[in-house]
């Protein structure tokens, strides 16, 4: 018989009770399908929840270990890796990408700095000729494009979202200079030394625990989406659009066995949090010195706030990114501070970061949301976790 009424479970500290509240509420006024949320404030876990449904026939319950593919909150754990060098000195973020990747210099492209991979600012937002999923899969084909590419726009003047590009740029600088792709250099670094359950991509053995993906549940009509895709400039096409990936892509065993660090991080909001708690924690993550607090402050340096060229058709407002992650700014994206960052996922997922209150708030579900950006149920979690403190 199918449940109605979703199983909420886990722990919620008293201070706390409204994010447990919201976080039932979302389940009857935002469609909620599976969630879970999780909340650490000075290194302890005061909110730890989960509920629903880990599939679209609510067959199977969410349960404590429950994974899902976080989309874009993966770039949150890519850029840790870049930054894991930086602190060690083994990359230097204005340096160009060709010290490191030579083959980069191509097309112009010599001075791009590594700040301008991290700041969505190189000009690469996507590639030009056609990309098929198949072809994404393949890092070495994938790479070998984007180095041998022409920039959209000058570099380092404009920002412009890498969705799917971002993660092989970073990703490649991060293989150049360890030799590993960068889902192996973050398990030999932070999650396996700190537990933390969170991998890119997702091992088969683990498929059994993965929540499948649904589409939201008002989605867009055929003409809505023609009419979208017909507003957006050559660049923005690129970016969302070449390859166009979709749940059904994101279920497969193909997306799950690939390696893409800007999209296809799997992982518990338990995960998302402990990541995103490293920078919260200035460094600092259950007992360990993972990064030093100047390198978590230079994270949240401002890299030019504007329109954003690809993002610009789906914000009412300026946007700025800091060297890997979006600053919270006036439209308090990632809560009140400004100086708050944070990346959210397609959908609705969401790893948030607060160096000054000492808050990582990490947030995963599997019923898209109909929005591109600021989903209505993480804003209403952000906004119950700061109204209690």
């Amino acid at each position: 018989m199918t449940q109605l009424v979703p199983r909420i479970e886990g722990e919620c500290a008293e201070r706390f009770s409204a994010v447990r509240d919201t976080f039932e509420r979302n389940f009857h006024e935002h469609d909620e399908l599976g969630a879970a949320v999780t909340v650490i404030v000075g290194g302890e876990t005061v909110v730890d929840l989960w509920g629903g449904w880990a599939d679209g026939a609510r067959t199977r319950p969410w349960e404590r270990d429950t994974v899902v593919n976080v989309w874009s909150t993966t770039k949150g754990a890519t850029a840790l890796c870049a930054h894991l060098l930086i602190d060690r000195g083994l990359l230097d973020p204005d340096a160009p990408v060709a010290e490191y990747w030579p083959e980069f210099s191509a097309a112009g492209k010599a001075g791009v700095r590594v700040r301008e991979l991290l700041a969505h600012r190189a000009g690469l937002a996507g590639l030009r000729e056609p990309h098929t999923v198949e072809q994404l899969y393949d890092w070495e084909l994938t790479t070998a494009r984007l180095a041998a590419m022409e920039p959209w726009w000058e570099p380092g003047t404009r920002s412009g979202y890498h969705a799917m590009t971002y993660g092989f740029l970073v990703g490649e600088v991060v293989r150049r200079i360890t030799g590993l792709l960068p889902g192996a250099f973050l398990r030999r670094e932070v999650t396996e030394p700190l537990a933390i359950d969170f991998t890119m991509g997702l091992p088969e053995k683990e498929a059994h625990r993965a929540a499948e993906l649904v589409p939201a549940a008002t989605p867009l009509t055929a003409e809505e989406a023609a009419a979208l895709l017909a507003g957006l400039p050559p660049v923005a096409l690129a970016a969302m659009t070449n390859p166009a990936i979709g749940t059904e892509v994101a279920n497969s065993a193909a997306w799950r066995a690939a390696e893409i660090p800007a999209a296809n991080g799997h992982g518990t909001a338990r995960a998302v949090a402990a990541l995103y708690g490293i920078f919260a924690g200035r460094g600092r993550y259950g007992g360990h010195r993972v990064l030093s607090a100047g390198t978590v402050e230079r994270v949240r340096e401002g890299q030019g706030r504007g329109r954003d060229l690809v993002l610009g058709p789906a914000f009412a407002h300026e946007t700025e990114a800091g060297l890997g992650l979006w600053l919270s700014g006036e439209n308090r994206s990632y809560g009140p501070n400004p100086r708050a960052f944070g990346h959210e996922g397609a959908g609705g997922s969401c790893g948030l970061a607060d160096p000054d209150a000492g808050v990582s708030l990490g947030y995963v579900m599997n019923r898209m949301g109909s929005r591109v950006a600021d989903d209505p149920r993480r804003m209403a979690l952000i906004d119950a976790v700061y109204g209690a403190l």
